[in-house]
């Protein structure tokens, strides 16, 4: 690791013999590790693209764009770029693969996991799947400026949802599953309703 190093050798005496999913907390401080190193990249040319074309002021939407891309690469790097490496040239892409590795039975996988010995995994599928995609139905139609944000927005969710499930079959990082894509789905039009019901009760009134 690149900068959470000393977090992760800290992390991993105090708890590594005693919480059963530490795996999962390895990949949470390994994907902020690398969502560091990718937003300051994205910084520099963020500032470089503003300085050439001579644009200034609006800092807050900026602010508000820098939140996105960062939420936008903790979740490529959770979800699909789960491996130890940093780079894209470290790929390693399995087209070969047939494509009966995918679940595309709707809620199949899901509800059998809801019969399990611990309900964890249950929750993580399905409850997860939606909350991680609620942050982009809020912050997608706060930077758009124009057009029909609902459907946009649950659109760029599902597109979103779809990349993931894709790459997550041609790297090996995870199971391809049509549950993940539906309650992605359903996490951005979730997002977009928080985001309208605030908007609404902001938006100044009419006299």
């Amino acid at each position: 690791m690149i900068f959470l190093g000393p977090l992760y050798q800290y992390l991993h005496t105090e708890l590594a013999g005693r919480i059963n999913h530490f795996p999962l907390i390895k990949l949470v401080v390994l994907s902020l590790d690398k969502t560091i190193l990718y937003l300051l990249i994205f910084i520099v040319l963020r500032l470089l693209y503003r300085q050439l074309r001579g644009r200034h002021g609006h800092w807050g939407r900026e602010l508000l764009i820098l939140v996105f891309t960062g939420y936008i690469l903790l979740l490529m790097f959770l979800t699909v770029f789960r491996g130890t490496y940093y780079y894209p040239w470290q790929l390693v892409f399995h087209w070969d693969r047939s494509l009966t590795q995918m679940n595309l039975r709707p809620l199949i996988e899901t509800l059998k996991l809801s019969r399990g010995a611990t309900m964890f995994d249950f929750y993580y599928q399905s409850l997860g799947n939606v909350a991680w995609f609620v942050p982009l139905g809020i912050m997608a139609p706060m930077i758009m400026q124009r057009g029909h944000k609902l459907g946009r927005t649950v659109l760029i969710g599902a597109a979103l949802s779809l990349c993931i499930e894709s790459l997550q079959f041609l790297l090996i990082t995870g199971v391809t599953d049509i549950d993940d894509w539906i309650f992605n789905t359903v996490g951005a039009l979730l997002g977009y309703t928080i985001y309208a019901l605030f908007a609404a009760m902001f938006r100044p009134h009419r006299h």
